[in-house]
């Protein structure tokens, strides 16, 4: 059964939809069938895998989450074997409001998991840049979240935020969701406020905070007008290596998880990432 990963944070700007993208693309090339569901109205992760907006403007989550069309008919591929999108465009705005008055609303994307988990290992959701019933959706179907944090004070109000939103839904919707870890993003280490704000989450949450670091980088900017993933734009770059470490340290920590429930007593280990083809 895949493991459902949420990329949330209600403040817009932090590089939610980079590391959606680039995470998903990073997992699909160690080998790990993923989906990405891009749960955004704006259809930026869309359009950061170069899917053609005219090829599902009437098969996309927004039918799926509404009961029109079954989540499978909303699947694309992508330039990438292992790597499956789910699309959005605007349209997307609109099921909140359809979806108001339905029944367990809050679980419509749960629901429509049910039939393709069994399909992937990985499903990564990127959620929209707001608290919003979708936001909701994302953290109710997900097994864990990711909160990207800019090295930036304003950001780490809006962690405080989040974190009571998600203690609610833990409390109401979804009891198993788990904290994956706070990502470090648009780190520059010459900026010495962005140094203070990476000590100061490290110390708070040290154990919840990923080692990898999200660095400013002139090539995670300009692949998303591309349509592709960096993995693929420039796989030299920093920014590169920064989502392939990050992969790399989600693949160990689902591992270990794994080895702990099913009592084994070696760690599985982790392949190469230089063996991989992209």
């Amino acid at each position: 059964m895949a493991k459902v990963i949420a990329i949330a944070n209600q403040k817009g700007g932090v590089g939610k939809t980079t590391t959606s993208v680039n995470l998903a693309a990073c997992l699909a090339a160690a080998e790990r069938r993923t989906l990405i569901v891009d749960l955004d109205p704006q259809g930026n992760a869309s359009v950061g895998l170069g899917v053609d907006k005219e090829s599902f403007t009437n098969s996309n989550i927004y039918h799926a989450m509404i009961g029109e069309e079954n989540i499978e008919n909303c699947i694309y591929k992508t330039e990438l074997d292992l790597l499956d999108i789910c699309p959005s465009d605007n349209n997307l705005i609109g099921a909140e409001v359809e979806l108001m008055n339905a029944f367990a609303r809050e679980q419509k994307l749960k629901n429509a998991f049910e039939t393709i988990r069994s399909q992937y290992d990985y499903i990564i959701i990127d959620c929209p840049p707001s608290l919003s019933l979708l936001t909701v959706n994302g953290l109710t179907a997900a097994d864990s979240y990711i909160v990207p944090l800019q090295t930036e004070y304003y950001a780490m109000e809006g962690l405080a935020q989040l974190l009571n939103t998600v203690k609610l839904i833990k409390q109401n919707l979804n009891p198993n969701l788990e904290r994956e870890g706070i990502l470090l993003t648009m780190y520059d280490g010459r900026n010495n406020l962005s140094k203070l704000v990476a000590e100061e989450i490290q110390n708070h949450f040290e154990e919840d905070t990923f080692k990898t670091i999200i660095p400013r980088n002139v090539k995670l900017s300009e692949c998303p007008s591309h349509g592709k993933p960096i993995i693929i734009y420039d796989i030299t770059s920093k920014g590169s290596e920064a989502y392939l470490n990050l992969a790399k340290e989600i693949i160990k920590k689902s591992q270990v998880k794994e080895s702990f429930y099913n009592q084994h007593n070696t760690q599985m280990d982790i392949p190469s990432f230089d063996d991989y083809q992209i």
